[in-house]
């Protein structure tokens, strides 16, 4: 039954949680955060809300819930294939690494904002998509995470979209941290690299 605001939506709260509980006990780990949703909780998820707003019938209720598993299950697929192509190569001196560590948080940070829309706590995830990149590199969890705290430093806010200098800023200062190196300024050799995201990002 629903409690609506006379008891302020404790049964579409728990309901909210009960779900959450079914899919990271039956899909482990990857379905946390399946309810991020766009404009509410700085996520990428168009179909749910939150439990007042989503929770309804039991059918429309599961619906809507399993929608936004899927939707957050192909975020975390798109996310993959570009760490795949953002990675610095394996045996990448420490100026060619600072160059892609710097090309790939720019370019995932313009894509956690295309897909949030620079909402409320989109940074959230844009820190987390900063992270798991760092991560997928082959480093540890606690020293990315220190390493994008370091670069962002405070400096995303909800409902304010990053200039392109501040978001050059952000992927610049990530890359020296890590390399100790200035990214190449000469991109020529590069450029079909820089061609090759630019045209995908033109697509999304």
């Amino acid at each position: 039954m629903l409690s609506g605001m006379s008891g302020w939506w404790q049964g579409e709260r728990w309901c909210e949680r009960h779900i959450d509980r079914i899919f990271l006990e039956r899909y482990g780990p990857w379905a946390r955060h399946w309810n991020w949703t766009v404009g509410e909780a700085g996520g990428v998820v168009g179909s749910w809300c939150c439990g007042p707003a989503s929770v309804s019938t039991p059918d429309e209720t599961a619906r809507r819930a399993v929608a936004a598993l899927l939707e957050w299950r192909d975020w975390l697929e798109e996310l993959a294939v570009r760490f795949g192509e953002l990675a610095p190569p394996a045996k990448a001196a420490p100026e060619e690494r600072s160059w892609h560590l710097e090309r790939a948080a720019v370019r995932l940070v313009t894509l956690v904002l295309d897909r949030t829309g620079a909402e409320s706590g989109w940074y959230g995830q844009c820190r987390l998509a900063l992270e798991w990149f760092l991560t997928s590199t082959g480093m540890d969890r606690a020293a990315a995470d220190a390493a994008v705290e370091a670069a962002i430093g405070g400096r995303f806010r909800s409902w304010a979209a990053p200039g392109p200098m501040l978001i050059d800023s952000v992927g610049e200062d990530l890359a020296v941290g890590l390399t100790g190196r200035q990214p190449y300024r000469d991109h020529r050799e590069h450029a079909h690299l820089e061609e090759f995201h630019d045209r995908r990002h033109t697509r999304h």
